[in-house]
């Protein structure tokens, strides 16, 4: 099994960054999302852009080890269950101390309903400067960022109400 990606143990060692401060941290709202290349389960190379294109996008960066994404969880399969026939919901599980076997296990109990997609080498990490798991990016129609968050008392309804503005 190869090392993860340095900027996975950067992401590990921010969680710990203050609240206050994760406003100021990863892509900016109003930025179009970069094109980045991702895994599927099954390890085949997609762009993660295909997931979502021409219809907003909620953006989860998780991991099965993370206790915010575990709290975050209800929140957003709610705002799937709602709004998933015109919004597209992608979990990005990252690499650091998982593997995708782990992800495949976890994904067949929970967040049913959505794109997984593995990030194995960081690099939607990386083009999305995301600052810790738990971190969530909603797109609107264009690709444009609406909404970023952190933590798992995150309003996902709301965001997905600016992205169908």
């Amino acid at each position: 099994m190869r090392p993860a990606p340095l900027r996975s143990l950067v992401v590990a060692l921010l969680l710990a960054i203050p609240a206050a401060l994760h406003a100021q941290l990863g892509i900016g709202i109003g930025a179009v999302a970069p094109e980045v290349m991702v895994e599927t389960l099954d390890g085949r190379a997609v762009s993660l852009a295909s997931a979502y294109k021409g219809r907003p996008a909620v953006i989860e960066f998780w991991a099965t080890w993370c206790s915010n994404c575990k709290a975050l969880e209800p929140r957003i399969e709610a705002a799937q269950r709602t709004h998933g026939a015109a919004v597209a919901f992608i979990g990005v599980a990252v690499s650091m101390n998982q593997s995708v076997e782990r992800v495949k296990r976890y994904t067949a109990e929970h967040l049913k309903g959505f794109t997984h997609v593995y990030d194995k080498k960081g690099d939607a990490v990386g083009e999305f400067d995301v600052p810790a798991t738990s971190y969530v990016v909603v797109l609107d129609k264009n690709g444009k960022v609406v909404y970023t968050g952190l933590g798992g008392d995150q309003d996902i309804n709301a965001a997905i109400t600016k992205a169908l503005r």
